[in-house]
């Protein structure tokens, strides 16, 4: 058989996976069910199609109710009750097209479980700031962490809010941009700092500023001689699609170099609209990366993440990051163990391209940064030989000295 070589079944390895990939929904495989479910919530609205491609639209009729979402979305007297209670505390929003992508028939969706709230967000463990970003901030909307980089908040908007986000404590009653004033004093603070050489605009959503203010920092940003790169940081790609216009995509590429990283989480979001913002982008020459954060009872499988990777780099997205989740109060149903983590990454390294293998990301309380997490597969190491496992946990060794021909090598 051709998949067997040098006498390895290099098939065996993955076939719990490929038994496992046709029960694993994708916003692709059900582009059909999705597709009936956007046609009821425009007759709902009474939109054309014109409309429900508009990103204005989309962000003017966000559910940001209990009682909209009852309209719109099957609940039961105790739901209706838990969501009122919640967005007491919690603000809630979901574009209609991200609504869209929920199985109304599965309480345990992981589109539902990242969009609505859930009687769960009022356990008061964790904290509202754990990376105590209000302390690494130099002047307002800058949080620097590291020598040569920093990031720069530019709304508390987004397409959605989701119910796991570590700037929840931001989004507050109302939508707000910073001011002109203080854009510029986040711009002046990076041109009279030589050592910053990378900046990331975020948020809230960083595509959530209008076209002529986000072209207008863009501008003034990419004028400081010392700056290299650009990052924005989105989910627009997977909540709002409808963002990425030709329009946007026309100013971002004025001011190359410019990252992109956005931040799917489930198969679910990987849809022809998802797909269609990325080409946009990609199109125009922006590096793609995606940050996923890991949310108990929405990936944390080993072969959701798998298949949600895969798929990623179908759309020219390169997996960057896998974020361990963080102690955000009101979030502690999404936490998981460091060891669910680690076994996800085991299940990518070897058993898939390593294109599709990001990295595992702690970040550390208090502002200390972001910590890479691997799995071991360094078992000793001794001044002659080093011993390691290999990815299907066969064992071997390599020499830990240096050729005695390049000893005296100038």
């Amino acid at each position: 058989m051709d998949h067997l070589i040098n006498g390895r079944d290099l098939r065996k390895p993955i076939e719990d996976y490929l038994d496992k990939l046709s029960q694993i929904r994708t916003g692709l495989n059900q582009s059909e069910v999705i597709k009936n479910r956007q046609d009821e919530i425009r007759r709902y609205f009474n939109a054309s199609h014109q409309q429900w491609n508009d990103y204005k639209w989309q962000i003017e009729n966000r559910i940001t109710t209990a009682e909209k979402l009852a309209e719109l979305l099957p609940l039961t007297k105790a739901e209706f009750d838990e969501i009122q209670q919640v967005a007491a505390q919690y603000r809630f929003a979901i574009s209609p097209y991200y609504l869209s992508l929920i199985d109304v028939n599965d309480s345990k969706c992981p589109i539902r479980r990242q969009a609505v709230p859930s009687i769960l967000e009022l356990n008061p463990e964790g904290e509202l700031d754990p990376m105590d970003e209000e302390c690494s901030s130099p002047v307002p909307a800058v949080t620097r962490r590291y020598p040569d980089r920093l990031i720069i908040k530019v709304t508390n908007q987004c397409g959605m809010y989701c119910r796991f986000c570590q700037r929840r404590r931001m989004i507050g009653e109302i939508d707000r941009m910073i001011d002109y004033s203080v854009l510029s004093q986040a711009v002046e603070y990076v041109r009279e700092n030589p050592e910053i050489r990378d900046v990331l605009i975020t948020g809230g959503d960083a595509m959530m500023l209008p076209n002529e203010v986000l072209d207008h920092l863009l501008k003034q940003l990419r004028s400081i001689e010392h700056l290299e790169i650009i990052r924005i940081g989105t989910r627009t790609p997977v909540t709002l699609p409808q963002r990425i216009t030709p329009e946007l995509v026309e100013i971002l590429k004025k001011y190359h170099p410019i990252y992109v990283n956005t931040h799917f989480n489930s198969p679910m979001e990987i849809t022809q609209e998802a797909k269609q913002a990325c080409d946009l982008l990609a199109d125009a020459g922006m590096p793609l990366g995606n940050q996923m954060v890991l949310l108990n009872g929405v990936n944390n499988d080993k072969y959701v993440v798998r298949r949600l990777n895969q798929l990623l780099l179908t759309l020219r997205v390169k997996p960057y990051y896998i974020f361990h989740p963080k102690t955000v109060r009101g979030t502690s149903h999404f936490w998981v163990r460091i060891g669910e983590g680690l076994e996800i990454m085991e299940g990518l390294r070897g058993y898939t391209s390593g294109l599709a293998v990001p990295t595992y990301i702690v970040n550390g309380p208090g502002g200390l940064g972001k910590t890479p997490m691997i799995p071991s597969y360094l078992l000793y190491i001794g001044k002659d030989k080093a011993v390691f496992r290999s990815w299907d946990n066969k064992t071997f060794e390599i020499d830990n000295h240096p050729k005695t021909g390049f000893n005296n090598y100038e």
